[in-house]
């Protein structure tokens, strides 16, 4: 290959140095080069040692507190509570441990899931391949919304723009060209003849030659030079980390109160009283709450994953349960984007067309063949006309049915393969009408300017060819052609083309206009106000992208949800409206529609105020949509984006979340968006927002389930304190709850299915924390009140059963040992019973298990068996009950002590019955108020 830089070389040279040709590499060659060279892939920046990861597991503040307590326990003379509190604090690090390790497994999974492809030129065939089988010397074609896989020297471009930000942080597109680069003090990333790896086509079309791949591209080097950037922790993982420390440095406080209270106004020895610190302090620590987050949400990620919906952040999941607004792109999103041709208007006649999809069978109704005979205002070479212009403004490909595809396909724009099927369907032959209509130019679709233009050379002449938005073709009008003829265009012609569109696009018909002009010898550099003027008029084609059949039973139950559904479209207002309705969009009679230009002439105040009503906005331009997110968002609502083009990259990024189609999206819109559904399924969006309301339900659930054992687990240690009765729970059977019995259950409630109606209330406010008051007064004033109730009476009553006065408990002395240590072991058993209470009494807030089902989670139900065996072995296997200071108590017990849960459960069913009551009361004298004053001005 030659020594001299790419960008140096002219157009043929650059084949030459690359050992490749116009026709691109053959299959074999390039396969030899990809052994050569390696697959098109950077490589990953090394990931913290395993041992750095575990040091981080036991070595946190959290866990820092209990090796003191341990070392603190192993300093008073208790070396069995110091060991088995340090084995506690390995075995939960462990835990956490592999529960990271497969959060960041599902996490990095999704990248196998999303490949990016690139559209080569190879043996002289337009290709789809990876992007990681690009190799030095492919020809490779590239088109708006299209990623750039590797850095390669442009050879062919027609109004070709890209965007290097993530090489120059300069997000500005910049103007791309074939032409060598001889000057000397530009650097490589400013050579207007090159285009780079990472970068992104923002308009226009064109090829390039690859001559770099991997991490010999400048992103590559880059690379080189920098570290990977890790996703901080979420704003749930935040809150949570805050209330777990708060919770510590509360035990901690409590240890400290304890052990000055119990040593210099109780007068227990120090050593008890520091004994009872260390009790204190190991209740309260709640070291595994954080990793059970991190675990919860990549479950979630794992569940949405199998439904085709990949979510690329872990706290992207508990967002989606908050959304409030919905914004989507109409085509491709809530179409199928395989765009048919339905009706042509030429000349004031109005055809129909038959076919479906790209494949190129269809008639025209009338017939071609007679509009020359018995029509008066249009002939077959209008027709003509028309189609050619279709068929040479157009980047589009249609691909027959292959072995892999039993249908035609398309690459590029589904509007210009529509446009080619319809040429197709006209006779036109595709290769020899561009071979008889060489493109010189192209001036690519630009969303201001509505429209594309191609300058071809015909018959010694230059001709431009223009389509796009029929109203902004058609104010550039001047003449029309009837009868091969151009015709002056005046007023009425004009008023019937308009109402034809008007017609078309009330139809949910996507109407395209198209014209041409004769160009005048050029002098100077093609551009939109030399060439886009004094055209003649050639027609309008109208075309349909059907909605996607589960779109109508989506927005239902978005509808149902509470979330605002808003169509925010570049196509035109009437079209809009149309799909819209039919869709079940709408709710009104009449919904305002909003174009770019309305919008721009409105102030920030103005915009507020407008969102109120149900609009469709359409004719928006990139920076429209995103205005529109902000306003949204400075509203208090939590908006959701779904596009699919790279028009919609800028909103999707700005939006809370954004949502990008896998199939029918572009490489710019997957990358922009924080969830793409694989399938291009819409109705995955409800699935999605059910799962995210579910995720920060499960969160409560389970933090309520384990802050309410925390309540049983302090009292014993500040009651003895204070008066000096005996300790009825022991630090290591603290331990044994909180990383035995307590650990599946809590599990089982973070992944419980949604509820029932969980998709009929309102979203959940933006503002509303995780962990508020509400919860902790539930679970520390109530639920955890009643376990604490539930188990002294257990442990009051073993002491009464053996015929002792309640205010003559003699301490631990060694006459009264066995009845303690079956009282101790009351007081333990029934801290897990009543817990089952507590498990079922937390799968809702509001309602109650047997309107969830008691059957309806397995996984809850092997928990509680296992909590259950598990205690049964620490009471009456020798060796855990010695560790535990258990004694075996009689069957009698355990009939009480399984009384434990339903009674906790069916006070938390009444009260719960009183609160629906009260709320229904509320409700009813709410409704009252609404109809004895619903006519009150203002309201």
């Amino acid at each position: 290959m030659s020594s001299k830089p790419v960008y140096t070389l002219r157009r043929g040279e650059v084949f030459e140095a690359m050992e490749t040709s116009p026709e691109g590499l053959a299959t074999q060659d390039a396969k030899r080069r990809l052994a050569l060279y390696g697959p098109n892939l950077l490589s990953r920046p090394q990931a913290a040692p395993n041992w750095r990861k575990w040091a981080g597991t036991i070595a946190h503040p959290m866990a820092l507190l209990l090796w003191l307590a341990g070392a603190a326990a192993l300093a008073g003379g208790r070396g069995e509570l110091g060991i088995i509190i340090w084995v506690v604090v390995v075995v939960n690090a462990a835990f956490s441990f592999w529960r990271e390790h497969r959060a960041s497994q599902a996490v990095n999974a999704l990248e196998a899931l999303l490949p990016a492809y690139a559209r080569l030129i190879r043996a002289g065939q337009e290709v789809r391949v990876p992007a990681s089988e690009v190799v030095p010397g492919d020809i490779l074609y590239m088109a708006e919304g299209d990623n750039i896989p590797a850095d390669a020297r442009v050879v062919e471009e027609f109004g070709l723009r890209t965007n290097n930000s993530t090489l120059t942080g300069e997000s500005m597109p910049v103007r791309r060209n074939a032409d060598a680069s001889l000057v000397e003090t530009l650097t490589e990333v400013e050579r207007p003849n090159l285009v780079f790896a990472g970068a992104s086509v923002v308009s226009g079309t064109g090829k390039a030659v690859v001559y770099a791949t991997g991490m010999l591209t400048q992103f590559g080097r880059i690379t080189n030079l920098t570290q990977a950037v890790e996703e901080g922790p979420s704003l749930i993982q935040k809150e949570l980390g805050r209330v777990a420390r708060y919770l510590s440095l509360a035990g901690l406080g409590l240890g400290i109160v304890i052990l000055t209270v119990g040593t210099f106004q109780v007068g227990m020895s120090f050593t008890d009283a520091f004994i009872l610190a260390i009790g204190i302090l190991v209740a309260a620590v709640p070291e595994g709450l954080t990793p059970t987050i991190t675990l919860t949400l990549a479950m979630a990620v794992q569940r949405l994953a199998q439904q085709g919906i990949l979510v690329k952040k872990l706290s992207i999941v508990e967002t989606l349960g908050t959304t409030s607004v919905i914004c989507t792109d109409k085509s491709g999103t809530l179409t199928q984007n395989q765009m048919t041709v339905r009706k042509v208007w030429i000349a004031g006649v109005r055809m129909s067309v038959s076919g479906s999809g790209y494949d190129p069978v269809g008639e025209f109704s009338p017939s071609p063949a007679r509009l020359g005979k018995e029509d008066h205002k249009a002939s077959f070479e209008d027709l003509q006309a028309l189609l050619t212009a279709a068929m040479l403004c157009n980047n589009a490909r249609l691909n027959p049915p292959s072995p892999g595809s039993p249908r035609w396909t398309c690459l590029g724009d589904q509007t210009e393969a529509a446009l080619l099927t319809l040429g197709l369907k006209g006779g036109l032959q595709e290769h020899y009408v561009r071979q008889g209509y060489p493109r010189v130019h192209e001036l690519p679709f630009d969303a201001r300017r509505k429209r594309m233009s191609t300058i071809h050379r015909h018959d010694g002449r230059e001709i431009a060819f223009v389509k796009g938005s029929p109203k902004e073709v058609l104010q550039l009008c001047t003449q029309i052609e009837v009868h091969g003829e151009c015709l002056l265009l005046d007023e009425k012609t004009r008023e019937e083309i308009l109402a034809a569109n008007d017609d078309y696009a009330q139809s949910a018909l996507r109407v395209i206009g198209l014209a041409k002009r004769e160009l005048p010898l050029r002098s100077g550099a093609y551009s939109p106000e030399s060439v886009e003027r004094e055209l003649t008029f050639l027609g309008l084609a109208a075309m349909m992208d059907p909605p996607r059949p589960e779109v109508a039973q989506a927005m239902q139950a978005l509808r149902s949800a509470g979330i605002r559904m808003v169509m925010v479209t570049g196509d035109y207002g009437l079209t809009a409206e149309s799909l819209a309705r039919r869709v079940g969009m709408l709710a009104g009679p009449s919904p305002r529609i909003v174009t770019g230009s309305e919008l721009d002439a409105l102030s920030d105040s103005g915009l507020q105020d407008l969102l109120s009503e149900e609009i469709i906005f359409a004719r928006m331009a990139p920076e429209h949509k995103v205005r529109l997110v902000s306003a949204f968002q400075a509203k208090g609502e939590v908006v959701a984006v779904i596009g699919d083009g790279v028009n919609d990259a800028p909103c999707l990024r700005k939006a809370d979340i954004g949502i990008a189609m896998g199939i029918s999206g572009t490489d710019v819109a997957r990358e922009a968006a924080d969830v793409v559904l694989v399938k291009d399924d819409f109705s995955a969006v409800v699935k999605a927002i059910e799962e995210g309301r579910a995720v920060f339900d499960n969160l409560r659930k389970f933090i309520t389930y384990i802050f309410a054992s925390n309540i049983p687990e302090i009292m014993p240690f500040i009651l003895t304190a204070l008066f000096n009765i005996p300790l009825a729970l022991r630090v290591t059977q603290i331990l044994a709850i909180d990383l035995g019995t307590d650990l599946l259950p809590a599990l089982a409630l973070g992944i419980e299915k949604p509820e029932p109606g969980v998709m009929e209330r309102p979203p959940r406010p933006r503002s509303q924390p995780l962990v508020d008051s509400g919860l902790l007064l539930r679970a520390f004033g109530w639920l955890g009140g009643i376990e604490t109730v539930l188990c002294y009476a257990g442990f009051f009553l073993v002491y009464r059963l053996a015929g002792l006065q309640v205010g003559a408990f003699p301490g631990a002395g060694i006459g009264a040992a066995p009845v303690y240590l079956a009282a101790i072991t009351v007081f333990h058993v029934g801290v897990v019973t009543s817990q089952v209470g507590n498990l079922f009494a937390c799968r809702s807030e509001s309602r109650n298990t047997h309107r969830i089902g008691w059957l309806s989670s397995p996984f809850l139900l092997i928990s509680i068996g296992v909590e259950i065996v598990l205690i049964v072995m620490m009471v009456y296997w020798p060796p855990l009950a010695k560790l535990f200071e258990h004694l075996s108590i009689p069957p009698l017990y355990w009939l009480g002590l399984f009384l434990y849960a339903p009674l906790l459960y069916g006070l938390d069913y009444g009260r719960k019955i009183l609160a629906g009551r009260k709320q229904g009361f509320i409700t009813k004298e709410v409704a009252y108020e609404d109809h004895h004053h619903g006519m009150r001005p203002g309201r």
